[in-house]
């Protein structure tokens, strides 16, 4: 079957001008992304050309990004110690001495029915002098005794939901109420001062964190600006051949990522390290009080937080840098030399 020439030729027209018409945008986002690629390399490659000077920044960076992560690797390894311990209280209610074993189980089922209660044990008099006599060794001393000094004991574990300090108080309140009880132990002031001074050293930390996080940025602002006045001249000409603030900023801010980029994985080289140093006397403090303790380092999320946030405080620092001193520089000043 013919085809129509001219048919064809209209069919030609009208694909090349689809082609003209996407060219434009085409070409403007492919020289956007040639460009920023071009910059990316040259201002690496510009960093590698002073190697002491772009390593004593890195390792400044990697110290005050090392520092709060192990801390807060510790504060969070210690809080969940606690957790820990507080998912394994019990209370433990002693019964008057003149309480029958009878009264003694009534009690158990009254409290066991209370919805806090995990678990309930009764230990009567009989049953806690003998475990007494196997643990203490007092045999022949406990002999002369007329009676038995042990009252009933409830050994009484809450339920999940309420093993913390405050709901554990409330189920001790309810236990003090009851008829027969004499008295009620629980042993939760110490572990209460211990989340206190954990939430204390939590604070401190993120103000640290913080701290070293502006003191990042001031240093990346601080090498920044010396580039830019090592590269004065060549920022005037640009200016004065029409680049825009936007071309012109471009380099030193890939700058301040690279040495983010460098601050993060030299943190994390002195991170692993430190966890390394740590680990064996950390591991041998909590053998000696029977703790499964241990500090866990960063995962792969928290290697990717570290490095993004690293980046971030770099490029920070180089905005901060260009904003202040890249306006104060104008093509005026050649005219006027």
């Amino acid at each position: 079957m013919a085809v129509d020439p001219s048919s064809r030729s209209r069919k030609q027209d009208a694909a090349r001008g689809a082609r003209v018409s996407r060219s434009p945008w085409s070409e403007q986002t492919g020289s956007w992304f040639i460009h920023h690629r071009k910059v990316a390399r040259d201002s690496a490659e510009r960093m590698w050309r002073t190697p002491v000077a772009s390593l004593m920044t890195w390792t400044v960076m990697g110290v005050a990004l090392a520092l709060p992560v192990i801390l807060l690797l510790l504060l969070t390894s210690l809080q969940g110690v606690s957790a820990g311990w507080e998912s394994s209280v019990r209370v433990t209610a002693y019964m008057e001495l003149g309480a029958s074993i009878e009264q003694a189980r009534e009690l158990a089922r009254e409290i066991g029915a209370d919805g806090r209660v995990a678990e309930l044990e009764l230990i009567d008099r009989e049953r806690a002098l003998a475990e007494f006599r196997a643990s203490s060794g007092l045999d022949e001393a406990l002999d002369y005794l007329d009676e038995n000094p042990l009252p009933h004991t409830l050994l009484i574990t809450p339920v999940e939901a309420v093993r913390t300090a405050e709901s554990v108080a409330g189920l001790v309140a309810f236990i003090e109420g009851v008829d027969s009880i004499e008295r009620v132990q629980v042993d939760l002031g110490w572990l209460q001062r211990l989340n206190a001074m954990t939430d204390l050293l939590a604070r401190a930390v993120w103000a640290l964190a913080l701290l070293l996080a502006a003191a990042v940025v001031l240093v990346i602002g601080n090498t920044v600006r010396l580039s830019i006045e090592n590269r004065r001249d060549e920022i005037l000409v640009t200016k004065l051949v029409g680049g825009t603030d936007g071309f012109v900023r471009r380099p030193f801010l890939y700058t301040g990522a690279w040495f983010g980029l460098g601050g993060g994985l030299v943190a994390l080289i002195l991170l692993q390290l430190s966890l390394w140093w740590l680990s064996g006397p950390i591991e041998r403090l909590a053998g000696l009080y029977r703790s499964d303790f241990s500090l866990n380092g960063l995962g792969i999320d928290g290697v990717l937080a570290l490095i993004i946030i690293a980046m971030l405080l770099g490029w920070l620092g180089a905005w901060v840098a260009v904003k202040r001193h890249l306006d104060d520089i104008e093509p005026g000043e050649i005219a006027g030399g």
